[in-house]
């Protein structure tokens, strides 16, 4: 039947790769809440620089995660305990700054925003995001392991089938 096989299981995977990675990529978590409160704090326009470096930070994360480098990095006895303690404390210290900075109104103009360098800082450091990119990963490669079984099983079926039709032709 023409449109069907391996395409279709192709396109049905990259699917449910992007409907996953739209919901955790999307849910709260620091990057996310930080964009929103950049945007409401200095509007559009200033917030830009700071977005477009969390969502490189977060592109960066997703080719560490693809390529291994993480799982290569954290599989180093001592390494993942040290990662784990860093993205923690850059995210402890990101969260004392705002619960001792001051209210909008005292700050008058003098609130700097964030820039560039503070935006994929947070991506790269977020621990969610490694977590989160990494359980997509992992669904995906499920699934083609999954598929990939089933084709083998299919073609072994078949196969075992001609014999057996081959057989009988040549025995009857």
């Amino acid at each position: 039947m023409a449109g069907s096989g391996l395409g279709d299981a192709s396109w049905q995977q990259v699917l449910a790769l992007v409907v996953a990675a739209t919901v955790v990529m999307g849910s709260p978590g620091p990057a996310t809440i930080s964009v929103t409160a950049v945007g409401a704090a200095f509007g559009l326009r200033p917030s830009l620089g700071y977005t477009a470096g969390v969502v490189l930070g977060t592109i960066a994360v997703l080719l560490a995660v693809a390529a291994g480098i993480f799982g290569l990095l954290t599989s180093v006895p001592g390494v993942a305990p040290v990662l784990a303690i860093l993205s923690a404390a850059y995210i402890l210290y990101l969260a004392s700054k705002i619960a001792t900075a001051p209210p909008f109104a005292e700050r008058g103009s003098t609130a700097t925003k964030p820039d560039f360098l503070g935006g994929f800082t947070l991506a790269v450091a977020n621990p969610k995001a490694y977590v989160a990119i990494g359980a997509v990963f992992a669904g995906a490669a499920s699934q083609a392991d999954a598929l990939e079984r089933d084709e083998v099983i299919s073609g072994r079926i078949l196969h075992w089938r001609s014999s057996l039709s081959t057989r009988r032709v040549s025995c009857g």
